[in-house]
């Protein structure tokens, strides 16, 4: 079988991307304390609104907050208006780009510096609160930012983003036609897609006996004493505690409704009581080092997973279950360009860049997220190398973004409710 791993891949297997191990608590729990912390000019009053739940900021100012059912179609900024067709990057520039640490092929970084002649310089955080805040201050004048979907809106709406001039990416026609019209950016005036992921199961056969995806309910198995201090869970209140929603097919993963927070809450504790399960964000590392045997996880974590088995060991072991009917988490992350960076022709150039089936395709075997292009299946990329078929599941479908589910912002005074019952699980209840 060959491997995803590319040559910029480290081969060592204590090597660590920090990516996966930020993705849990940054992705929302960091980036919502983030985005409401921020102080600035332009920014307070906006970001303030997160501090009640009707969305509406002390002052009066009412903050739009995109939803699958509410679709927003972004004003163009005239304070950062789009730039003019027809540019070239200015040779010997600096591009910056503002990431997660390991969330970028160097590979990918160096073939595009030597077609372009510019050089590009990367910035990486550890957690959204500090990306956010420095993003917020302009001072580093990052070029590419890459946020969630669910941070877009205050981005744009603080005048922190430029729009996109759509005559210089013209690979977005490789990517799923859902991402030229997303609900949270229509029109995609401000961002394009970058990658995608379910939340599902994984598991090792060798640890674990039972075929978890064949189970009646297979959350159920999270909650089997018999695998007592055996297992994990993701680091992420809305994720884990969404997971809970699920089991008890509860398809609002954003319920407002006391008695399913109630709900939550009870089985939370009963999980921790029956299971003891480890709360955490390196399940890609963890699991193949059999630390435990079953796992909720992200699908590029159990991608990533079939490298730091140790030497010897076949990646036949692994197995991913996610809904088969694509009623499961999934979620995407994106590329934006920022106003405040100084080279917004070269960024253009560079998200056109990744866009390229083949750029992208080589990111995803350095990052193990996959890019939402069309020219991607589950039999591909079994036929390609870059999945064992044991694991082919963690392939994500075109179709999981009709029908799979989203974690969206949640009011103020909710999200305060999912805090509490989560900083109750974590503590053993």
């Amino acid at each position: 079988m060959a491997s995803l791993r590319r040559p910029d891949r480290p081969a060592d297997p204590a090597f660590i991307p920090r990516a996966s191990l930020a993705r849990g608590l940054s992705r929302r729990t960091l980036l919502k304390a983030a985005l409401a912390g921020i102080a600035m000019p332009g920014m307070a009053g906006l970001l303030s609104a997160c501090g009640n739940a009707s969305g509406t900021s002390p002052g009066g100012v009412k903050e739009t907050i995109p939803r699958p059912d509410k679709p927003v179609k972004w004003p163009i900024s005239t304070k950062n208006p789009p730039i003019k067709s027809g540019l070239m990057p200015e040779k010997g520039s600096t591009l910056r780009i503002y990431n997660y640490a390991d969330f970028m092929s160097p590979g990918v970084i160096k073939a595009f510096e030597k077609e372009f002649g510019v050089d590009v310089r990367l910035s990486t955080f550890n957690d959204a609160d500090e990306a956010l805040t420095k993003v917020a201050s302009g001072d580093l004048q990052f070029d590419i930012y890459l946020p969630s979907y669910d941070s877009l809106g205050r981005l744009v709406q603080a005048d922190l983003l430029r729009p996109l001039n759509h005559d210089y990416i013209p690979n977005i026609a490789n990517v799923w036609p859902a991402f030229l019209d997303p609900w949270y950016d229509q029109g995609w005036e401000y961002s394009v897609p970058y990658t995608v992921y379910t939340t599902g199961i994984g598991w090792r056969t060798d640890l674990i006996s039972e075929d978890i995806g064949a189970l009646d309910n297979p959350y159920d198995a999270l909650w089997d004493p018999q695998y007592s201090g055996d297992l994990a869970v993701i680091d992420d209140f809305h994720t884990t505690m969404a997971m809970v929603l699920l089991r008890n097919g509860i398809y609002d993963l954003n319920t407002t409704s006391s008695d399913d927070i109630a709900l939550i809450r009870t089985q939370l504790l009963d999980l921790r009581k029956q299971t003891k399960p480890r709360v955490t964000v390196s399940m890609y590392t963890d699991l193949p080092a059999g630390q435990f045997g079953l796992s909720e996880m992200w699908s590029g974590d159990i991608v990533n997973a079939q490298y730091y088995l140790p030497k010897g060991q076949s990646a036949d072991i692994l197995r991913f279950w996610f809904p088969s009917d694509g009623r499961g988490m999934v979620d995407n992350d994106l590329l934006v360009v920022l106003a405040q960076g100084q080279n917004p022709v070269a960024a253009h150039f560079f998200i056109n860049y990744l866009l390229d089936d083949a750029n992208s395709i080589e990111n995803f075997g350095f990052t193990g997220y996959q890019p939402p292009l069309t020219s991607i299946s589950p039999e591909s990329l079994v036929k390609d190398g870059y999945l064992p078929d044991n694991i082919a599941s963690a392939t994500v479908l075109e179709s999981y973004f009709k029908d799979g589910l989203r974690l969206l912002q949640l009011p103020a005074a909710t999200d305060t409710e999912w805090h509490q019952v989560w900083q109750e699980f974590k503590a053993g209840g």
